[in-house]
């Protein structure tokens, strides 16, 4: 038996999945954009002169720094795809290999002797393969009035997750101090379409109650007056001495019992 609608909040959050949701009250078109296929591209990089391989890079240098002391860490990392190629394979129909070029860039910080915290600026150049991805061509045109740099439907997005490993201070050939940053990073290339999707609908989300309430300060010694008495030492961890021992039998609080002497 389905629950009864007047009783139903709709909102997002868990279903039960014990019990049934209300009938929607209607079906309703909806157009988003839909994951077709994915590839992960997982990534260790460190400095190395020479061209970029797989697990080198020569941007991961910074210029000359002065009287560094120590590297504290790296910040504000963000991917830009430059260019997008796609190849279709003759044996696998709408599948293509997909070759995508990209910057990723962030801020390292370091502390120099006097103190004083610095950073310095990173942009990777990076060029990786995908070699098959389902990555269909639209049938239908899309046209809109609202002006679009990709009019394709079919898109490839990259999301990113990144950190510096490892920061090292060194010295150049020509004997300046340099930072050099050990990056590993997780890129999702993915294959999305703009499409049209039938599904249940609840009618719209209602509007959530008034619980924005402003912050009334209180004075520091109300809180403190309403606050309970700490305990002074921390919980005993013992093992019983006897083998019928109840714990319920002995629930004795020490710092209750002693908070009025």
């Amino acid at each position: 038996m389905s629950i009864n609608f007047n009783k139903f909040a709709p909102r997002p959050g868990l279903v039960n999945k014990q019990g049934q949701l209300p009938d929607p009250s209607e079906l309703v078109c909806i157009e988003v954009p839909k994951i077709f296929d994915q590839c992960l591209i997982k990534k260790c990089l460190v400095y190395s002169e020479g061209p970029d391989t797989d697990k080198t890079d020569c941007e991961l240098r910074s210029d000359t720094i002065v009287d560094p002391k120590r590297y504290i860490e790296s910040r504000d990392f963000n991917i830009k795809l430059i260019s997008i190629d796609k190849i279709p394979l003759k044996k696998k129909k709408d599948f293509k290999k997909i070759i995508i070029s990209y910057i990723i860039s962030f801020y390292a910080d370091y502390i120099d002797n006097n103190g004083v915290n610095k950073s310095e600026f990173y942009e990777i150049s990076r060029t990786d393969f995908v070699q098959s991805l389902y990555c269909p061509d639209p049938v239908s045109e899309v046209s809109s009035n609202i002006t679009s740099k990709n009019s394709d439907s079919n898109i490839i997005k990259l999301e990113m997750v990144a950190d510096a490993l490892d920061g090292k201070l060194n010295k150049d050939t020509n004997g300046n101090y340099v930072l050099d940053i050990t990056l590993g990073y997780y890129i999702v290339v993915k294959s999305q379409f703009i499409v049209q999707l039938l599904i249940p609908s609840y009618k719209y989300n209602t509007i959530p109650k008034e619980v924005c309430e402003e912050n009334i300060e209180e004075n520091p010694c109300e809180i403190f007056e309403k606050s309970p008495i700490p305990k002074f030492y921390p919980d005993q961890k013992l093992e019983p001495l006897f083998p019928y021992y109840d714990e319920d039998d002995f629930d004795i609080d020490f710092n209750d019992s002693h908070s009025e002497s």
